[in-house]
């Protein structure tokens, strides 16, 4: 209806002037179904008169003389078509154009239409093209080509970006999770992980996304507290008049798959409570108590442990009008993981804590369940609204036992050691239900004056329910000797809460809102931006409430009890056995903290363009307030007897210029330069001193003493590209670092890690290749291979600092084992990204895709001195993370257009994941470089079927 009342009108009006003549007519995209194609370009060839399709692919170019002419049409990523018509006096001539993708070079034609809704490498690369920072993107197309599930897999296909599969951390340009910042559609996301800065990307399954980007040198209008990027999610939105899918995945884990762990996986105590992927909590803090007799203390086993996901997607265009655009997915992924490896803890080089290889085990379960809303509502073609809902609930359940074999030593309670050996459990379930709101406006006030804004609140619910552990000595039958035969299990007993169930709770709140103004000071005839002023602020409140509580079970003698089995723990924590006073409860205080992050901004942002040079020029102002007030008994102070009672409030107020300059050699080269200063902030996590431990018994705690660090950041990039879906590009970069934040072993403690400003500066020297390149052509219907690849170098080093007071005598020194410097924590000299994909061609193509990835060792933790009179004699070294290569098999094949099928194996090599430390016998002074950690993940292999309607 709306193209007959557009052709009706303009035959109605030409009527009255028979001395001119127009041409309508309809874009259609044959990439998405022959939908419409809006905002692609019309231009009558030899002049500067053109339009633009509107939101329905409708287009008019009226008033043109009679005779001949040609129109060109062209948009991102798709061939450019020249049409010759012949217009004629009181005449209306209808030309409707088919688009279909091209192969051919980028033109010069100027694309004015906002690109970022594509979700094509084509369009991505002429928008990191366009750009005047450096920012590279992947989008939904290259995702799936690649085989990627989740936003977390896209942003290692980054150049310069890798992932740690010990920690799970993304790490841009060598700089791990507390450097970076995570933003969905501009606008800032909580963590789903206490342990966290940013959120677990993987939380966002490919059929929300459209395309992730990383900004790897700051821009005023994102949040100064970064230091190696920006990562922004834009959410998938409708392209479609009607858009409806399924998917479903099925797969097995190689270390899973065994035959005795297929059988017979372990799960938690509490598993009962776990329901198609949500978890019924059946007891609050308060009366956590009731737990230790009405709940069980012995792990559970299931069998066929599958890893399955599936999901669907429906979405359109409602009414005539196409005003509201509607959206819907959702779905849920269950992956099981399990791990066999060493585990080993040195003090000052002596070995304290062993368990072999055959006795180190671990279970997981992830369950996630996710879903997203996304609605849009065109008020006119100048004025847009959109209303995004995330909604995740994860359910992460692990459990891990050392000892089973009794040959493990992980607390020191027996004297002598050979008398036996020792047993640990912890069973753990972390739910997390996390939910986005954003509501974002678009209004253009004129061609010269766009307004956005957007506002957002983030809510978060982490808890740790009811965490159970057990520690248990297996004594020989004969004490003398290190012989186990039945081998008779009795309670560990230092500390009272060596039996215990923990449960800790975290509630997170945060609004946040920006607004940005862009005016266009001054353009050229053909419609480029030559000044242009952007303007804006933004705000951002976030406050959590933290608890946690400790409830021990103890022997009323010690030896009282004998465990039957190391499976039949529930028959001793019975309420008789309470009654009768043989076992007693002991209940730790209550641990709290809460933390409140106040920030608001403001910038402005100058791009001038000066015929091939572009320059951007820019300040930020920020005032962040971050103000954390504790009170931590559960590990009271041994010497003092005191807890850790306090407050922590810190305020940074500054300025933050950045530039962009750009020089275009040609319409295929640029050179790039950038700089700026920025920031970085500690989290809550990283100043409360609560101690969190891990099942291996190791404990990580904050520091309220920690600071903010300071940041410049310079880069110089070149980038060329040879074709609109190629390029090739090198960067070289520069960061200096003040007052550098790491991870670090505690001095005096044993495996207790925690946060400091190590050093008085730290700077990093990089650069990175990348490529994308064809090294057999496509075209249509014809085969072809594409290598997609980058490699990133990087020098990076930290002082190590001495603390004196005023008269020159130490406080503190991070100094150890002869080194007043060391790399940074979580870098790695060299990042390899590579992917090697080819193509059948044809209408329905199958295109198979082999993709590695890997990164040298990085620092884990720095080390420390255990005696900081003596730190070259006494101390514990660093521990490293042992670089490892992985590499993928990914096949998708289009059935026809309905029916796509994908076979993946994903970790193929199945490498080793290895930590281990630099130690110096505090004896003999030998150094030494020993394995503190080994593990490996398995091999994922699936196949995958995908539906669209």
């Amino acid at each position: 209806m709306k193209y007959l009342l557009l052709l009706f009108c303009s035959i109605t009006v030409f009527s009255y002037s028979q001395n001119t003549g127009s041409v309508v007519g309809k874009l259609t995209d044959k990439e998405y179904n022959n939908e419409p194609l809006a905002f692609a370009n019309i231009l009558v060839k030899g002049t500067t008169k053109g339009t633009t399709s509107d939101f329905d692919g409708l287009y008019e170019i009226a008033n043109l003389d009679p005779g001949n002419y040609t129109l060109i049409y062209s948009f991102v990523g798709y061939e450019t078509q020249e049409i010759p018509v012949i217009i004629v006096a009181g005449k209306v001539i209808e030309v409707n154009v088919p688009m279909g993708a091209s192969a051919a070079a980028l033109d010069e034609i100027i694309i004015k239409a906002p690109v970022a809704q594509r979700e094509s490498e084509t369009a991505l690369l002429l928008q990191q093209k366009k750009a005047v920072e450096i920012k590279e993107s992947i989008g939904a197309q290259q995702l799936s080509r690649l085989g990627v599930s989740n936003a977390s897999a896209a942003t290692s296909k980054i150049s310069g970006v890798s992932k740690s599969d010990g920690t799970g951390q993304v790490y841009v340009r060598g700089l791990g999770d507390r450097y970076l910042t995570t933003t969905l559609n501009g606008l800032p996301i909580p963590s789903d992980n206490i342990d966290k800065k940013n959120i677990d990307l993987a939380l966002f399954p490919t059929r929300f996304v459209q395309n992730v980007s990383i900004s790897k040198t700051f821009s005023p209008n994102n949040s100064a507290d970064q230091a190696s990027g920006n990562v922004n999610i834009e959410s998938k939105i409708v392209s479609k008049n009607k858009d409806i899918g399924l998917s479903f995945t099925g797969g097995v884990n190689s270390n899973v798959g065994d035959g005795e762990i297929f059988n017979d996986f372990k799960v938690t105590a509490n598993n009962e409570d776990l329901n198609l992927g949500v978890y019924s909590r059946a007891y609050s803090q308060d009366e956590l108590s009731n737990a230790i007799t009405e709940q069980g203390w012995d792990t559970r086993t299931t069998s066929l442990p599958l890893d399955y996901s599936f999901g669907f997607n429906v979405g359109g265009k409602l009414g005539e009008s196409k005003k509201v655009n509607l959206y819907l997915s959702g779905g849920q992924s269950v992956s099981h993981e399990y791990r066999e490896g060493e585990f080993f803890e040195y003090d000052q080089g002596n070995l304290r804590d062993s368990v072999p290889d055959n006795d180190n085990r671990r279970w997981l379960r992830t369950i996630n369940t996710t879903g997203m809303f996304h609605s849009q509502f065109k008020i006119n073609d100048d004025n847009r609204i959109k209303l995004n809902t995330f909604l995740v609930n994860k359910v992460v359940e692990e459990t891990y036992e050392a000892g089973r074999q009794r040959s493990t030593i992980v607390f020191e309670e027996l004297d002598p050691p050979s008398r036996g050996n020792q047993f640990v459990r912890d069973q753990n379930i972390k739910n997390t239900i996390l939910s986005i709101t954003q509501l974002i406006g678009n209004h253009r006030f004129s061609d010269k004056n766009v307004l956005d804004w957007g506002a957002g609140f983030n809510y978060v619910i982490a808890n740790e329910p009811n965490r159970i552990r057990n520690e248990f000595n297996i004594l020989n039958d004969d004490a003398n000797t290190a012989e186990n035969e039945d081998g008779i299990v009795q309670f560990g007993f230092t500390g009272g809460t060596q039996q215990r169930k923990s449960v800790q709770e975290i509630t997170d709140q945060e609004l946040n809102a920006r607004l940005q103004d862009k005016i266009i000071l001054k353009e050229s005839e053909d419609g480029d931006d030559i000044y242009k002023l952007t303007f804006g602020g933004d705000f951002r409140n976030k406050q959590r409430d933290f608890t946690s509580q400790f409830i021990g079970v103890t022997e009323a003698s010690r030896g009282l009890f004998t465990i039957p089995s190391l499976d039949q723990v529930s028959e001793i924590f019975t309420q008789r056995n309470f009654d009768i006073g043989a076992l007693r409860l002991q209940e730790l205080p209550i641990d709290t903290y809460q933390g409140e992050l106040t920030s608001f901004a403001g910038f402005i942002d100058f791009i001038g363009v000066f015929h091939k040079f572009t320059a951007q020029l820019g300040l930020r102002y920020q005032n962040d307030e971050i103000d954390v007030n504790f009170d931590v008994g559960n590990f009271v102070n041994q010497q003092t007897g005191q807890s850790r009672i306090g407050n922590s409030l810190q305020n940074y107020e500054r300025l933050y210029p950045s530039f962009n300059l750009k020089y275009d050699i040609n319409d295929k080269m640029a050179l790039r330069m950038a700089g700026s200063l920025s920031q970085t902030l500690p989290e809550f996590k990283e100043i409360a001193p609560f101690q969190y431990v891990s099942p291996e018994n190791q404990v990580t705690q904050g520091n309220p003493d920690v600071e903010a660090s300071k940041n410049l950041n310079i880069d110089l990039k070149f980038e060329f590209f040879p074709s609109d879906d190629e390029l090739l590009s090198v960067t070289a970069f520069y960061k200096r670092i003040e007052d550098p934040i790491n991870r670090g072993l505690q001095r005096g403690g044993e495996d207790i890690f925690s946060y400091f400003n190590t050093g008085n500066e730290a700077r990093v020297i990089g650069g990175e290749i990348e490529g994308r390149i064809y090294l057999i052509k496509k075209g249509d219907s014809l085969p072809n291979l594409k290598l997609s690849g980058n490699v990133a170098y990087l020098n990076h080093t930290q002082d190590l600092k001495e603390i004196r007071d005023d008269n020159g005598n130490l406080i503190q020194t991070f100094r150890y084992g002869g080194m007043d410097e060391i790399g940074l924590e979580g870098a790695s000299d060299w990042i390899t990204n590579l992917a090697l994909t080819y193509s059948s061609g044809g209408k329905y193509p199958f295109e198979i895709t082999f993709s590695g990835n890997y990164a040298s060792d990085r620092i884990f933790s720095l080390g420390a001195p255990r005696n900081q009179n003596q730190p070259d004699v006494f101390l514990n070294g660093e521990i490293i993370e042992q670089g490892v290569v992985t590499l993928d098999f990914i096949l998708n094949k289009e059935i026809n257009e309905h029916l796509s099928l994908g076979l993946s194996a994903k970790n193929l090599i199945n490498p080793t994941v290895r930590r281990f430390q630099r130690n110096q016998s505090s004896v003999t002074g030998i150094p030494s470089k020993d394995t503190i950690l080994t593990y490996n993940r398995g091999t994922n292999s699936s196949l995958s079927i995908r539906y669209k309607f």
